[in-house]
């Protein structure tokens, strides 16, 4: 049966242009006074002296300032051991590995944690999981949703424009996952949470009605990212955004020689996962030709080999994980859709 649960969400979501400057103000108004500050390796000076000069103007100590290199478990552990005394929040300013970084340092220490990223390449800026290495291989730790986001969306604009596709790609991801977790619950009998699985099916297609590479489309982008987190957060699982399509980017990122952005794989095995479930495959052909995102991926194509041995492996990836490919034996068809689908004509060499 399912039951109700108390949850925590975002209190304070800022996801506007300028963001980041008023970052200070933001943790000034929670109560916040002393702060660790995780950057990530590489960011704009000017994205570090804005958010350093926003913390100074409403008088924000930053305990430290730490730039994150490696998300591994054992610097994660490490770093706990040393943390600043006295702070009052962790704030996790950059792409994934410094945002990994914070939320699990955060939940370990429990104290706030602010999100601030500076681009919207997945929605793991708003997921209760932390992704981390343990011994060099990655691994979903607990964590908890962020207490608050701010998303500059000037500062996500200036980012390499395929981290925005890469958004793109994980959000259409829900289009299969969802399918999966119902298929499960048929198959199965898993249980399904219909309001969380609801939630991560609206902001996909929220998104689809304006897919723009503009200060709209791409707070529009931030929202349905972050609202696909908090679908996790309601469930207590990740199974409204993420399924069969996962599983074969995980295989992926375990055994290509090349591993590319996590959305791309993800949204390239979207769309031949909705081809084996017979649905919503013409939604996100639609969707990737209206960004760009098939161009992208044309211009740096995949591994043909690495993605059928990916699709062989996929359906061992997590046991007691059922999907399309759990289903019915899908290699034969992945492959002929890998050689002779239109769509994904020079997606592969």
């Amino acid at each position: 049966m399912n039951r109700a649960r108390q949850i925590s969400v975002p209190g304070l979501v800022r996801i506007k242009p300028g963001a980041l400057g008023r970052l200070g103000l933001y943790l000034r108004r929670g109560g916040h006074a002393r702060v660790l500050v995780l950057a990530g390796q590489g960011l704009p000076e000017s994205v570090i002296a804005t958010a350093k000069a926003g913390l100074a103007a409403e008088g924000v100590e930053a305990a430290g300032w730490v730039e994150v290199a490696d998300n591994s478990f054992e610097i994660a552990t490490a770093a706990f051991a040393e943390l600043p005394h006295k702070l009052t929040a962790i704030v996790g300013l950059g792409g994934g590995k410094a945002l990994d970084m914070a939320k699990y340092l955060a939940f370990l220490a429990r104290l706030p944690y602010f999100a601030v990223p500076t681009s919207l390449s997945n929605d793991g800026f708003c997921s209760p999981q932390a992704s981390l290495t343990i011994g060099g291989k990655r691994r979903s730790l607990a964590a908890a949703l962020p207490q608050g986001i701010v998303v500059d969306v000037d500062v996500c604009l200036a980012a390499p424009r395929l981290l925005w596709l890469s958004g793109v790609g994980d959000l259409v991801s829900k289009l299969s996952a969802v399918f999966d977790w119902k298929l499960a619950f048929h198959r199965r009998g898993e249980l399904v949470d219909d309001l969380a699985a609801l939630l991560s099916d609206a902001t996909v297609h929220q998104f689809l009605a304006r897919p723009g590479f503009d200060a709209q489309g791409m707070a529009m982008l931030g929202t349905a990212l972050m609202l696909n987190g908090i679908a996790m957060e309601i469930c207590g699982s990740s199974r409204p955004a993420s399924g069969s399509e996962h599983l074969v980017s995980h295989a992926l990122d375990a055994h290509s020689a090349r591993p590319r952005l996590h959305g791309l794989q993800v949204g390239v095995a979207t769309y031949l996962m909705c081809r084996l479930q017979n649905q919503q495959a013409e939604t996100v052909d639609a969707l990737f030709r209206a960004t760009g995102f098939w161009d992208a991926v044309r211009a740096d194509p995949f591994s043909r080999s690495e993605w059928l041995e990916a699709l062989r492996l996929a359906p061992g990836i997590k046991e007691d994980f059922f999907t399309i490919l759990s289903d019915r034996d899908c290699l034969p068809e992945a492959e002929r859709l890998l050689n002779q689908d239109a769509r994904l004509a020079g997606c592969f060499v």
